[in-house]
């Protein structure tokens, strides 16, 4: 937790700083407190800025507030105000100002100036990472051998995968003739033969996972081992009717990094309509996601996704994550690299057959949304320029340059 520790250090320094010199300039010097508190905030908040920029956000998008010194200064200005405003009410009338009843005011006036400055924090982070995001970019033709590789994990699938595949067959099979295409399937340990049902039914390459070990897992395996120039996934119930990937694959080829399907998009359609629990528990999941998140996506859980290949090999081999939240993860890794992304509309058909348990995944997906914040913390993501392909070295930058 190397993060972590740096920020509580700097935090705490920051802040008995604050209070210290409060406390001294008003007890022993005897100025005013709201003049000691206006002095006190100023100076500290040099601390805090100069601290986190180079020792707390080292190695993390939430850098990107720390190099903007104006909209920092704006947000600390307002919370500053907040802070001495506050003392000076709470203390005008005070003939007699105790340590005691200084520090509690005090106290008080940091908590609110603290929560000020986080939602100012969190309304530039958003701005800042959707600039990063918010169009296509040109870039040299990704690498690949074929146009499209499709991701299907699938697990327990043995009676369905065969009709699966034939569908995506009858909606993408032409592209074999117009650049290429692949329908990867991975069996993510299926107690049943999945796997051999893949291979009967005509799947490009099958793989086997020895154990379940999650759709995340299954995804990465899937995805690291397609060769297409555009990598695509769904899952294998096609909740999302397979022509769908087609528009997803244009928009890449347009020169976006990730294009991503959101069931919340204003355009979108559901055909038949989720149960009313797992409709709440997706619900949930999302608001969730902004313990990790900083870009307010209307929907992570869309398992329609598509990547260009160099920047999925960036992303995946990053991964950590085997369960449900890998979706979050590979948000996390988008903002955290720079990468451009595109939510889209879908046409959505609840289908009835599912693996989904809605109140145990949602418990697993919330516990590994800290395991996502764990790792970031730790540097476990970072990576250098000189790691990634050279097609995508001219537009991202390390977070510690």
């Amino acid at each position: 937790m190397r993060f972590a520790r740096r920020f509580l250090a700097v935090g705490s320094l920051a802040t008995a700083f604050d209070v210290g010199l409060v406390l001294l300039m008003t007890i022993v010097v005897g100025w005013r407190p709201w003049l000691a508190d206006a002095l006190a905030i100023t100076l500290a908040t040099l601390v805090s800025f100069f601290g986190h920029q180079r020792v707390s956000f080292a190695a993390s998008p939430r850098k990107r507030w720390y190099r903007h010194p104006a909209r920092y200064a704006m947000a600390s200005t307002l919370a500053g105000l907040t802070d001495v405003a506050i003392v000076a009410l709470i203390t005008r009338e005070w003939i007699d100002v105790g340590t005691a009843r200084l520090l509690a005011v005090k106290l008080l006036s940091l908590t609110v100036a603290f929560g000020i400055r986080l939602v100012l924090f969190r309304r530039d982070m958003f701005d800042a990472i959707r600039a990063d995001q918010q169009a296509p970019i040109a870039r040299p033709d990704a690498p690949g051998s074929v146009r499209l590789s499709l991701v299907i994990p699938a697990y327990g699938e043995e009676d369905g995968i065969g009709e699966a595949i034939a569908r995506v067959e009858s909606a993408l099979g032409h592209l074999r003739l117009d650049g290429g295409f692949e329908l990867v399937v991975v069996d993510d340990g299926s107690s049943d033969d999945t796997a051999g049902a893949a291979r009967a039914a005509g799947a490009d390459h099958v793989i086997r996972l020895e154990q379940n070990s999650g759709k995340g897992a299954a995804v990465r395996a899937g995805v690291l081992a397609a060769s297409g120039r555009c990598i695509a996934f769904t899952d294998a119930d096609l909740s999302y009717s397979p022509e769908q990937v087609l528009g997803l694959m244009q928009q890449v080829e347009a020169g976006w990094d990730v294009v991503v399907g959101s069931r919340r998009h204003d355009d979108t359609r559901t055909l038949v309509e989720a149960r009313r629990l797992r409709e709440i528990g997706g619900r949930v999941i999302n608001f969730g996601t902004s313990i990790v998140l900083l870009g307010q996506y209307r929907d992570t859980q869309c398992g329609l996704k598509a990547f260009r290949s160099d920047v999925a090999q960036v992303i995946f081999e990053h991964t950590r994550i085997n369960g449900f939240a890998f979706d979050v993860e590979v948000f996390h890794l988008v903002e955290r690299y720079r990468f451009t992304l595109l939510e889209v509309p879908v046409e959505v058909v609840n289908a009835t057959r599912s693996t989904v348990n809605v109140a145990r995944d949602a418990l697993r997906l919330i516990r590994d949304l800290f395991r996502i914040r764990a790792d970031a913390r730790a540097g476990r993501y970072d990576l250098e320029v000189s790691d990634l392909p050279p097609t995508l070295q001219a537009r991202v930058r390390t977070l510690v340059d």
